[in-house]
C-alpha cells in the first residue's frame, strides 16, 4: 500500500517500467519535479523504487484559484512515497508567453539538474512543434535524452498506468486542456487526426525519426565545433550547414539562438558582402582583419 517504500520494487509493473529508465545509480540524490499529475508522480514513484535519494519540489504557479490544492495533492503523494516535498510559490500573471514564462520560472525554482517527467509523447508534441515553426536537424531532434529526462522513454498510458496500480491520487491539470496553447492543440486535435489518417500510433513515428536526427545533429556539432565561428576566411569556405551552425552555436545567448535570417546576414559579413550587420538582443557583428567580432 502507499506509504510504505517497499511496496513499489515488488509491483510486478515496477522494474517493467524502470528498464526503460534512465535513472542514475541507487543512492544518487536527484530531485525530481512533483506537480502532481501522472507524468511527475510516476517518476517520483520510480525514482524511489530506483533506490535514490529523492528530494521532491512542487511549483505553485498560482495561476488557478485552487492551484493550492495541487500543492496539497504532491506532498500527499509524496508521503506515500515515503519521502517529502517541498512547495514553492512563484509569481506569475496570465497574459502573453504564458507557457514558456511558466517553464523559466520553474526551472529556477527547482534548478537545473531537477528530474523531469517527459515522456515519448511530450517528445511527439515538441518534435512537431519544432517542424511547424521551421527548425532544423536541432529543433526536430526533440528533447534531449540525459539524465534529468530520465522516463522520456515512456508513454502516458505507462504513467497513468502505474499511479493508478499504485494508488496514488493524482491531479489532472485544467490547462492541459486549453486550446489557447498550440501543444495541446497538438496532443488532443492534430495527433488524433494524424493517427487516423496512418492508421497507427504517430507519436512511435516521430520519436523514432527524432532519434534519428538526433545522432545526426550530434555528428554535426562535432564537426562544427573545429571550425572558429570567429575566423571570416574559415566560415566563408566551411560546407554551408556547418558554418551555419558554428555561427548559430557562438551567437547564442542565454540559451536563445539567433534566428536564421540573422545567420544568413553574419554569413554575408563573413564573405564580405557587408562589412557588419545586427543580430539578436542589440548586438552586432563585424569584420575586421579577416575576424568576426561582437559587440554592442
Amino acid at each position: 500500500m502507499p506509504g510504505d517504500r517497499g511496496f513499489l520494487p515488488v509491483d510486478p509493473l515496477v522494474p517493467e517500467l524502470l528498464a526503460r529508465c534512465d535513472f542514475p545509480p541507487a543512492g544518487t540524490t536527484v530531485t525530481c519535479a512533483l506537480s502532481g499529475g501522472p507524468d511527475s508522480s510516476a517518476l517520483t514513484a520510480l525514482a524511489v523504487a530506483a533506490g535514490l535519494i529523492v528530494n521532491a519540489v512542487h511549483v505553485d504557479h498560482g495561476l488557478r484559484a485552487h492551484s493550492s490544492d495541487d500543492a496539497d495533492a504532491a506532498q500527499s503523494i509524496a508521503a506515500d512515497l515515503g519521502i517529502s516535498c517541498r512547495v514553492v510559490r512563484v509569481d506569475l500573471s496570465d497574459g502573453p508567453n504564458l507557457e514558456a514564462r511558466a517553464r523559466a520560472a520553474r526551472r529556477a525554482a527547482i534548478g537545473a539538474a531537477a528530474l523531469t517527467g517527459h515522456t515519448a509523447d511530450d517528445q511527439a508534441e515538441t518534435v512537431l512543434l519544432a517542424l511547424f515553426r521551421g527548425s532544423g536537424a536541432t529543433g526536430l531532434a526533440g528533447i534531449r535524452h540525459g539524465p534529468t529526462k530520465p522516463i522520456i522513454r515512456l508513454r502516458r498510458a505507462d504513467t497513468h498506468g502505474l499511479c493508478k496500480q499504485l494508488g496514488l491520487s493524482i491531479v489532472e491539470d485544467e490547462s492541459n486542456d486549453d486550446p489557447r496553447f498550440r501543444r495541446n492543440r497538438i496532443r488532443h486535435e492534430l495527433l488524433p487526426l494524424a493517427k487516423e489518417i496512418f492508421d497507427r500510433d504517430v507519436s512511435v513515428l516521430i520519436e523514432r525519426a527524432a532519434n534519428l536526427l538526433r545522432d545526426d545533429d550530434e555528428l554535426l556539432d562535432e564537426l562544427a565545433d573545429a571550425i572558429d565561428p570567429t575566423d571570416a576566411v574559415a566560415i566563408a569556405a566551411a560546407p554551408l550547414p556547418l558554418a551555419r551552425r558554428a555561427l548559430r552555436r557562438w551567437l547564442t545567448d542565454d540559451g536563445y539562438p539567433p534566428s536564421a535570417a540573422a545567420i544568413e546576414r553574419v554569413l554575408g559579413v563573413a564573405r564580405g558582402e557587408a562589412a557588419a550587420c545586427d543580430v539578436a538582443g542589440g548586438r552586432r557583428v563585424h569584420r575586421s582583419r579577416q575576424r568576426l567580432r561582437l559587440s554592442l
